[in-house]
Formats: C-alpha cells, structure tokens, sequence
C-alpha cells in the first residue's frame, strides 16, 4: 500500500483534485483507498437512525452493513485523536491511499494551491511537499515541480512515479 498526501489551504481545490485523482487511478485498475482529516466535528449517520441512537446510547462502535457496503463509526470517548497510521492500520489491502489533509505528517505530499485563496503556498515549510498542482504557476516560488491543476492525468502520473508500488497490483 503507497501513500500519497494531497494538501493545500481551504477552499483551494484539494477534495475536487482527490475525487478526480480517484476516478483516474480506478480507470487504471488501481484499487484506491482515500483519508480525509477533518478539522471539526462531523457526523456520517442521520439522527433518529438506528446506528445514530447507538452511538447516542454510548456505543464506542456501531458496524452498519447491508448488501452494499458496510461502515464502521467509531465514538473516541475522551480518546486521543488517532493517528495517520493508527488509520491506514484499518484500511483493507490496496494499491493506492490519498490522504487529503494531515498535512504536518510525514508522508510524501502535493499541494494543491490557487493564489485567489489569498494566502502563500504551505509547501515552503515542509520538505515532504514534493510538488505543487495549481492554476497559477507564476504566483510561485522555483523549487518544486509545478503541476497544472486540471491536469488530472499528469498529477496522478506524477503521484505514482513517486510511489512506484502502487502500480503493481497486489
């Protein structure tokens, strides 16, 4: 399993990149897997829903499955947040994990940016950001390869030459 990070300010395209990335890894035949960190609470049940008063009733984990797909919540109840690789521990065999966030971890990353969202890159600062996929190639500093943003094949090339693993299939 390879992993990949995609990071990058709010707003600047990074979950629109991750779901093309996606797309075009499966077109490949590639098995992907994705993690996405969020920055505030969220809730993937519906209330009311019998998983949701689960949880509600002080459940650490509620498994729902159907014929379709199966998801496991998990409460942490006072516990630390987990990290990336207490995560991709979880995660079922595959050939490819982008990680979209966690961008102070340390796996190798590209960072999505637009110069309209108005602050710098974050690249600068981190020596795991190995390139830059953005719509404005000239609002950047050289030192990184720069990637056009809508140029999904290119970027995913670029991800897999990076992780070399990903393209043999398990």
């Amino acid at each position: 399993m390879q992993v990949y990070g995609i990071v990058g300010r709010k707003n600047s395209g990074k979950t629109h990149l991750v779901t093309r990335l996606v797309r075009a890894a499966v077109a490949r035949g590639l098995a992907v897997s994705t993690i996405k960190h969020a920055h505030h609470g969220f809730d993937v049940d519906q209330p009311g829903k019998d998983s949701w008063l689960h949880r509600e009733a002080g459940a650490t984990e509620v498994l729902v499955a159907s014929a379709s797909r199966w998801a496991l919540l998990h409460e942490h109840r006072g516990a630390s947040e987990p990290t990336l690789a207490d995560l991709l521990a979880r995660l079922g065999p595959c050939d490819l994990v982008l990680v979209e966030g966690f961008k102070r971890d340390p796996h190798p990353k590209l960072e999505v940016y637009r110069a309209s969202c108005g602050q710098p890159p974050l690249g600068a600062g981190d020596a795991q950001v190995e390139a830059v996929a953005t719509d404005e190639p000239a609002a950047l500093q050289p030192g990184v390869p720069v990637l056009a943003l809508d140029d999904t094949e290119a970027v995913l090339d670029f991800i897999l030459s990076r992780a070399p693993d990903a393209t043999t299939r398990r």
